[in-house]
């Protein structure tokens, strides 16, 4: 029924034999609860050109119910766990979409029962595409009424000319306006299969019993009929910066200045980490002593996005009133010139280390936390990149913070891009 894979850091992984379900097993016995995720290999980088912003809608479109969950039935996804108390959602993103439940540990069945009817029976119907694109119309606006997202939404676009990072996951207005519902069907048949997935059970549980709620429901569920489609297009290196002004309505200037960096399984990638935080984390942080304290910024920030494929590195930069875009950038960019020519001091390297510990601590305080955490992992490397983090971060050193910079940040591998409000 199932092969045990791999046990490592009181985790266990299993294969369910019918149909190659991936099974993480988590336990943590400090509350009688438990949290299920079922995480699917599929989000906006495997969306087609025409076709932006289909895994996203499909996300909401499963909460619409089954033949045995319902409106009709009087039984519906969300009336059913709300029942028990649960804690629900889903979210996409570029790598993975994930379909989560926390509740107590004596209702486990139901939210395994449920992931294994929605992966294959879930409606897909048109009047429910059409309902729930007011939902998603809304989440557009919102993005586009928001001067910091629509700038790093831009950033992506240029940064990225031949992957499909390049377009955000909630999608183009005009292709999720347009998108017709057999496309979304299809979408759904070609990757919400048990050979695309994780299962992860986090909280108090019995191991055994588990896996046998797991082999009760999903066992039936047949692997995919047809390979999983592998998304092969690599972005080309970038060969020389790029530059854009965007002019909207808005009070504050904004910059955002992006370099590529690579994929989350990189050796460099826990460096790029502690990077990320020796830059912007707290008032004693270089770009907040070199821009905000100065006036010269009202706020800064640096976040390293790893994923499946290589990603980007941005710095943000909101600009105090009468200060210009080119000030900013040059006491941004002078900030980054450092990490290439000096040593972090030893103060800053175990602060930034510091930082991320306490912040994963907290993270895995809850099953919650643990499962999304788990998920995340699975989907840019596998669980196990999830308990070796901490390590990883903890053997950064100054040096790897200087090659990395100096790898990296480099004039050609860069994009920068202007928010100027528009005067009327």
């Amino acid at each position: 029924m199932f092969t045990k894979i791999t046990e490592y850091e009181g985790i266990t992984e299993y294969r369910l034999d019918d149909n190659d379900l991936k099974v993480v097993l988590v336990p943590q016995r400090a509350a009688p609860v438990v949290a299920f995720m079922v995480v699917y290999r599929v989000g906006s980088r495997n969306e087609a050109v025409g076709h932006t912003g289909s895994t996203h809608l499909l996300e909401h479109m499963l909460f619409k119910g089954t033949p045995t969950y319902n409106k009709k039935n009087g039984n519906q996804v969300a009336a059913v766990l709300q029942k028990q108390g649960a804690v629900f959602n889903a979210d996409t993103w570029f790598d993975r979409t994930r379909y989560y439940e926390m509740l107590p540990n004596d209702q486990l069945e139901l939210a395994i029962h449920l992931e294994a009817d929605r992966m294959r029976n879930s409606f897909i119907a048109d009047e429910d595409r059409q309902s729930e694109m007011t939902v998603v119309r809304n989440e557009l606006e919102r993005g586009e009424n928001d001067p910091g997202r629509i700038l790093d939404e831009r950033v992506w676009a240029m940064a990225f000319r031949e992957h499909p990072y390049h377009h955000p996951t909630i999608g183009w207005r005009s292709d999720v306006e347009g998108v017709p519902t057999s496309r979304l069907k299809d979408f759904y048949d070609t990757y919400y299969h048990p050979n695309n997935s994780t299962a992860i059970v986090v909280g108090d549980f019995d191991d055994q019993t588990a896996l046998d709620l797991i082999a009760k429901h999903f066992g039936s569920v047949p692997r995919s009929p047809h390979p999983i489609p592998h998304m092969y297009t690599v972005e080309p290196p970038q060969e020389g910066e790029i530059r854009f002004k965007l002019r909207r309505s808005g009070q504050l200037g904004l910059i955002e200045m992006a370099w590529h960096i690579p994929e989350a399984r990189h050796e460099d990638s826990a460096a790029l980490t502690v990077l990320d935080h020796v830059l912007s984390a707290g008032v004693t942080s270089r770009l907040y002593q070199a821009l905000v304290e100065t006036q010269i910024a009202v706020d800064s920030g640096a976040s390293s996005f790893q994923f499946v494929d290589p990603g980007l590195f941005t710095l943000d930069v909101t600009l105090t009133p009468g200060v210009d875009h080119e000030t900013a950038e040059k006491a941004a960019l002078e900030v980054i010139e450092r990490m290439k020519t000096e040593d972090v001091t030893e103060s800053e390297l175990q602060k930034a280390k510091n930082i991320i510990t306490t912040q994963l601590i907290f993270l895995r305080d809850s099953p919650f936390g643990v499962v999304s955490a788990i998920g995340e992992a699975e989907a840019v490397v596998d669980w196990k990149f999830y308990v070796d983090l901490p390590k990883m971060i903890e053997g950064v050193t100054a040096a790897d913070i200087k090659r990395v910079a100096n790898t990296y940040f480099t004039e050609d591998n860069r994009t920068v891009g202007y928010f100027i409000p528009r005067e009327f």
